[in-house]
């Protein structure tokens, strides 16, 4: 084979070679965005963000299809593996039962229960909580002293429930912060020690 050919065969397959990794690229960087994985921002690593929106699927999945807990609004939230279960159920053994239930999804470390024994909330109390939510949020961004991002907020029914891994110093000022936003009715921390 002459020199002058070979050296655009050589360019050829690099330029393909390119190609393939960039697509390989582009299909790893979507499929994270199909799942919401949020890498920049988040600091738990990418397979610890698979591994809670895992837990979250299967859980919830489980609790949807319990015969006796399927009609109720229960919630799983996994964050590094520490999954906290919301929701309102009618007696103490429901409460007990929707623990049970998941107790066996593989990769859960630690469960918060935190159901309630009271009638469901209704979609007026969806809505504050929401509001609420996004309150907690921005408070929490425009805190110096605190990383937004290390902090997963919930709210259930006007409780906010505050997940992550952060330091004790930075838990307190994130509860403080939380405490003071109109319509919090109490928050509950669920937090991670750094490792």
């Amino acid at each position: 084979m002459t020199k002058w050919l070979t050296k655009p065969l050589k360019t050829g397959f690099m330029a393909v070679a390119a190609l393939v990794m960039l697509n390989s690229c582009a299909v790893v960087a979507t499929g994270a965005a199909a799942v919401g994985i949020s890498s920049v921002t988040d600091p738990r690593t990418i397979g610890s963000q698979l591994d809670d929106q895992t837990i979250e699927m299967k859980a919830n999945a489980k609790l949807g299809n319990d015969e006796q807990l399927g009609d109720y609004r229960l919630r799983v939230v996994s964050y590094d593996q520490q999954v906290l279960l919301i929701g309102q159920v009618p007696n103490d053994g429901m409460r007990q039962r929707a623990e049970e239930v998941i107790a066996d999804t593989n990769g859960i470390e630690r469960i918060f229960n935190q159901v309630r024994v009271s009638s469901q909330a209704g979609l007026s109390v969806q809505s504050n909580d929401a509001w609420i939510t996004s309150q907690v949020k921005l408070k929490l961004a425009a805190n110096e002293q605190v990383s937004a991002s290390d902090i997963k907020v919930v709210t259930e029914n006007s409780e906010v429930f505050l997940l992550g891994i952060v330091g004790r110093a930075s838990a307190e000022i994130a509860v403080n912060i939380a405490r003071n936003v109109k319509g919090v009715s109490r928050v509950v921390k669920a937090f991670k020690a750094p490792r």
